[in-house]
């Protein structure tokens, strides 16, 4: 943390919270900024940011607002409660060594802080783009929900408000306009698959990028892509498939041929072995877009 500490937006990111509720905490139990910078802006000193994640921390294990400002004030009230849940840390994720601002976002989804979500997913999608938001961000959050998932059986709320939150910030991410000299790349989840996000976060990766696409979405049935690709003839289709009962790979063989020729992109862990000839598997959101890129002919 430098000198001049750090402003309530990045703290509100930080834990997660909104900056509204910070300026709220502040004025009702005076837990807030102590610095001020030069321009006379209050600022959050390491001291301020510990006192604040005590309180967070309280208040998401069940604690009243006051009696957790008292707490972390370090006045007489309650003391910390046992986490909530099988052990698996309560309203916590368990994340490996991440940013503040994705340990932020865990704090503010696992509370299903609706705004925060938001905005946080759409600033790191603005300030840093689609690949570093999703890579940093978004799918370290979504692994950290499918562990406690695999672990506890609970979280499925969880993933589905995520997933929804963080593919509407993706959605205004523009497409280009009309006209694009490249044929469009269709994209969507393989039959009975229901995860989507990664196939839409590839959508808005490649309209960044000024790359056309088609978007299908979730349990794509088989005879309705093949219908797609005759009708839109795209330069490449993507297919993700996340479970494993959803990864038949007799539906690549069956994807109708084009001129040139059409190159079929696969993703997610839910794919059978071996593969089709000329099916090519990508490991990333950003090997997607390359792949794709490749494949349109679309220069670096």
């Amino acid at each position: 943390m430098e000198a001049p500490g750090l402003s309530v937006g990045a703290v509100a990111r930080r834990l997660g919270v909104s900056a509204s509720t910070l300026r709220t905490w502040d004025r009702r139990y005076g837990i807030g900024p102590s610095r001020r910078s030069e321009g006379s802006h209050r600022r959050y000193d390491p001291s301020d940011v510990q006192r604040l994640e005590v309180m967070n921390r309280l208040i998401m294990q069940g604690a009243p607002p006051g009696e957790a400002a008292r707490v972390a004030l370090g006045e007489e009230g309650v003391r910390e409660r046992a986490p909530r849940a099988h052990g698996a840390g309560g309203n916590r994720l368990a994340l490996s060594t991440v940013p503040d601002r994705t340990r932020g976002l865990a704090r503010a989804v696992m509370a299903l802080n609706g705004p925060v979500v938001t905005e946080t997913v759409r600033e790191a999608v603005a300030r840093d783009g689609v690949i570093p938001a999703w890579e940093e961000l978004i799918a370290p959050v979504l692994r950290g929900i499918g562990e406690r998932y695999a672990a506890t059986g609970e979280a499925v709320e969880i993933e589905h408000f995520l997933s929804g939150t963080a593919l509407a910030a993706l959605a205004e991410v523009r497409p280009p306009s009309p006209g694009a000299e490249t044929r469009p790349v269709l994209l969507a989840c393989a039959p009975e698959e229901q995860h989507s996000l990664p196939a839409y976060a590839l959508g808005a990766a490649l309209a960044e990028r000024g790359i056309a696409s088609r978007m299908l979405g979730a349990r794509v049935p088989e005879r309705a892509l093949r219908d797609a690709v005759e009708k839109i003839g795209p330069g490449a289709v993507f297919l993700w498939s996340q479970m494993a009962h959803t990864g038949d790979v007799g539906v690549l063989e069956r994807i109708p041929g084009g001129r040139p020729a059409l190159r079929v992109i696969i993703g997610g862990p839910g794919w059978e072995r071996p593969l089709p000839e000329g099916v090519r598997f990508v490991e990333s959101l950003r090997e997607a877009l390359e792949a794709v890129a490749e494949a349109l002919g679309v220069p670096d």
